[in-house]
């Protein structure tokens, strides 16, 4: 389950949103965009990120105290427990954050259980068990626990580290907890200032019981073989280790239970780099040969739009710990994708309630162009139109993460002069946060 968590309203009321007064935005003519760079030095800008660079990897890039102070951010986020992220630091003693490291935890756990209760390690057989076991059923929060209920015969709803789940029909979270976080003066994630909501329905998770668990000792003999498809190098190479590090915790402690058909799970690595290499296909390919049965990852969802095709078309399951984009809602995936993480509806729900009630009343957004950075930017543009900010008090800019500079995206920024502005994306973050800060507009004052 999760704990500690605070649940809070989910969206603003036009005139809620419209009557707060702009408490970090500063100067008097807040509505309009077109002051001027001087004038949008004389206020406090309020600089937002997403879970793509919400991490102290991010504020490592910043050397002068006080140079992401203040900026901050939703992300996919439960209170984890000193006991997970010890087991988790065992692992990996290096770990600086520990993003998407549940969500890679209860991937594996989830893949293991329906192999378990299909009696087979063919995804295309244990898949269609995946849903059912988050919903209904006895309450089990890991492989160990929940494994006994199946061989007693029981119905398991599994509540991992990252909650409830309850997945919906796609295979994704009905509901998930979102992380609201904030850079502190030495430029990482001030914990103490952490709050915990909810966003999404879990009324909205699946009805379908699921298919009849196989016999007691169905798939003896056979070894689940685990791939991963994490992000050891390119943008994105800053969220690999505490994913690695999750899904490594959760094959210990599945084989430390007696593995599955009381075999040891079987755990292929593999990088997945970024969308501007065809590393992922190449690792893709390496992993579907070695023969395994469910690949984690990939941790974008740009990546994971190269290769899905090739992964569910061999019969293999896809199980990603990270891809929000909300096209793999109603992607044709054959029944073979599943993500631990919530869909950007979701954190866009949260984000743009977080900006409403900082009193925000001109955004700018600044988003990356792939599926995660567009489709978040346009469901976040969204929220805030629908809770009643003018459309023209709201400017978006797509750009190319590859570009050498972002100079000009920045001046636009400074041109539109908001009172808040979002950045939506992965490495390239620092770069425009230094070129905002420059211009006196970015989190440094």
């Amino acid at each position: 389950m999760r704990t500690g968590t605070t649940a809070r309203a989910i969206a603003l009321s036009g005139a809620a949103l419209l009557a707060l007064t702009a408490c970090g935005g500063g100067g008097e003519d807040t509505s309009s965009g077109d002051t001027g760079g001087d004038a949008s030095a004389e206020k406090q800008v309020n600089i937002y990120g997403t879970d793509g660079n919400m991490g102290n990897a991010l504020g490592a890039d910043f050397t002068e105290p006080g140079a992401m102070a203040g900026m901050k951010g939703t992300l996919p986020l439960t209170e984890l427990s000193g006991d997970f992220r010890d087991k988790l630091l065992a692992v990996n003693p290096d770990l600086q954050d520990y993003n998407y490291s549940g969500e890679s935890y209860d991937a594996v756990v989830l893949t293991a259980l329906a192999a378990t209760a299909a009696g087979s390690n063919q995804a295309t057989v244990f898949a269609p068990y995946i849903n059912a076991l988050t919903v209904g059923g006895e309450k089990c929060s890991d492989y160990a626990s929940c494994l006994a209920i199946l061989q007693a015969g029981g119905d398991v709803d599994y509540d991992g580290v990252t909650g409830p789940l309850s997945f919906t029909d796609a295979g994704e979270p009905a509901q998930a907890s979102f992380g609201l976080q904030q850079f502190g003066e030495d430029n990482q994630i001030d914990e103490s200032l952490t709050e915990f909501v909810i966003a999404g329905d879990e009324a909205n998770a699946t009805q379908d019981p699921g298919p009849a668990p196989a016999p007691a000792g169905a798939g003896a003999g056979q070894t689940l073989t685990i791939g991963t498809l994490l992000p050891e190098t390119g943008n994105l190479a800053f969220l690999g280790p505490p994913e690695v590090a999750g899904v490594q915790l959760a094959i210990n402690e599945v084989n430390a239970a007696g593995g599955v058909f009381g075999t040891p799970v079987a755990l292929v690595t593999g990088d997945s780099g970024d969308a501007s290499t065809d590393t992922a296909t190449q690792t893709v390919d390496r992993l579907l040969q070695s023969g395994v049965n469910a690949i984690i990852g990939a941790a974008s969802s740009g990546v994971s739009l190269t290769v899905i095709d090739r992964i569910v078309g061999a019969g293999v399951l896809q199980f990603s710990p990270a891809n929000t984009s909300d096209t793999f809602t109603t992607y044709d995936d054959k029944g073979l994708y599943f993500r631990t993480a919530p869909p950007d509806t979701l954190q866009a729900r949260a984000l743009a309630d977080l900006i409403g009630a900082d009193g925000n009343n001109t955004v700018g957004i600044l988003a990356l162009n792939d599926p995660y950075g567009t489709g978040l930017a346009e469901n976040t543009k969204n929220n805030l139109i629908s809770d009643g900010l003018p459309e023209d008090s709201i400017r978006d800019i797509i750009y190319d993460p590859q570009a050498a500079n972002f100079d000009s995206e920045v001046q636009q920024m400074v041109d539109f002069n908001p009172d808040a502005i979002v950045v939506i994306g992965f490495e390239e973050s620092s770069r425009i946060i230094q070129g905002l800060n420059a211009q006196g507009v970015g989190p440094q004052r």
